[in-house]
């Protein structure tokens, strides 16, 4: 990838549609918050400058995209070559390429934006664009191509002319410009259209006026450039990640019992052979290794390592535990904050009471131990190699390797007590 490739993030926009007290742009899309996820794919793709166009609800977009991008103001939403033109003073005196993405689209992949950039600089084009082929086109700018195939211009729906709205090929809205005629360009733009607004479209006409190549990818998987105008529209594209991660596991050799209840978000690890029963949630940043089962009804959270041959089994809560080979918590249990050694059996109905009302603490499990069920581990608390706590103990002291360790009340049994 080139060094000198820029991005403009354009996430200045109200989204009525989302009803919500907040941005549409920081509501979260599997556990991350949609401009970040815009954000991140170009930084994924190698672009090392970003400047985000913002303008509604800014200092929330600003908040959750950090200090390690820039940020232009758009007062006024008076479209989308206007918002580009926000960012201009970052472009000036540059050379190179610029991307410009929407931050409302959060799902298109690295991969797609590599092929723009590098068609774009072997083909010695001034615009490249992102387009898709739609049966039905309705709402999208059209690609108005010459008899060579070369993009003649961009025409909005509004703009359209009867045979123009026959036309199957959509701009997905996704641009890859020469930093210097992109500049030049919109010193020439007018909001001569159906909206009054500045479209950054007519920058492809304006290119082709002066004879400056231009050209065009056709994106493979349509769902990468679906935007995020409300609700609805967020839990389809949620279903499509969850979709697309949950696949790619499959296809590095994990069983996933039913693909639709399982939430595997970004980020997670996971080893051949390791089976996945339905409606368990893993959290990004987990790793699980080979030959494990997880499931069903788990949630595994984040921070956790899980080696081979591992057990998790249902209605179990793992939480910044790191478990060692062949370690099984079969059910019902909550395991946080903790480390467990190798072959371990943790028996139904125990749990790490990690948390005192202020302060979380660790406790560790050693190799070959075994917790009986119904246990409660008050942290911080150790127990060694191959101890034995019996079913119902509170542990709050430490237990030596090698012992059985009873911390419950004596039973006793009051005679005909119940004849009263």
């Amino acid at each position: 990838m080139q060094d000198n490739i820029m991005a403009i993030v354009m996430a200045a926009g109200k989204g009525t549609r989302m009803k919500s007290k907040k941005s549409k742009l920081v509501q979260k899309i599997y556990g991350k918050e949609i401009v970040k996820r815009a954000v991140e794919n170009a930084e994924k793709a190698g672009v090392k400058e970003i400047v985000a166009v913002v303008g509604y609800m800014k200092e929330e977009v600003m908040e959750v995209l950090g200090n390690n991008i820039s940020y232009a103001y758009q007062e006024e939403m008076l479209g989308t070559g206007h918002a580009v033109m926000q960012a201009q003073e970052y472009l000036k005196g540059k050379r190179g390429k610029v991307l410009v993405l929407n931050g409302d689209v959060p799902l298109i992949r690295p991969e797609t934006l590599n092929k723009l950039i590098e068609k774009s600089i072997e083909n010695k084009e001034y615009a490249t664009l992102l387009t898709a082929i739609y049966d039905n086109p309705t709402g999208y700018g059209r690609i108005v191509r010459d008899e060579g195939g070369n993009i003649e211009a961009i025409v909005e729906e509004k703009d359209t002319t009867p045979s123009q709205k026959e036309i199957k090929e959509i701009n997905a809205g996704v641009y890859c410009f020469d930093i210097e005629e992109l500049l030049s360009a919109l010193e020439k733009i007018e909001p001569n259209n159906a909206q009054g607004e500045y479209y950054l479209t007519d920058v492809i006409k304006i290119m082709n006026e002066k004879g400056l190549k231009t050209g065009a990818v056709i994106v493979e998987d349509n769902t990468e450039i679906l935007g995020i105008n409300d609700r609805i529209q967020l839990e389809m594209l949620t279903k499509v990640l969850q979709m697309r991660i949950n696949t790619e596991h499959m296809r590095n050799g994990v069983t996933i019992e039913d693909i639709n209840t399982t939430y595997i978000y970004d980020d997670v690890e996971i080893g051949m052979d390791t089976v996945i029963h339905p409606n368990t949630i893993i959290k990004s940043g987990v790793s699980i290794g080979e030959d494990c089962e997880i499931g069903p009804n788990s949630y595994i959270r984040e921070g956790c390592k899980l080696s081979d041959k591992v057990k998790i089994g249902s209605f179990v809560e793992i939480k910044k535990a790191i478990i060692g080979e062949g370690t099984k918590v079969p059910h019902l249990s909550y395991m946080g904050d903790c480390e467990i050694g190798e072959k371990c059996n943790i028996g139904c109905g125990t749990i790490t009471c990690n948390y005192d009302g202020l302060h979380k603490s660790k406790t560790i499990i050693g190799n070959h131990s075994f917790v009986g069920s119904n246990v409660n581990l008050v942290a911080p608390v150790t127990l060694g190699d191959e101890t034995f706590i019996a079913a119902g103990s509170t542990i709050t002291d430490d237990v030596p390797a090698y012992a059985l360790a009873i911390a419950r009340q004596r039973q006793t049994n009051k005679e005909e007590w119940n004849k009263k």
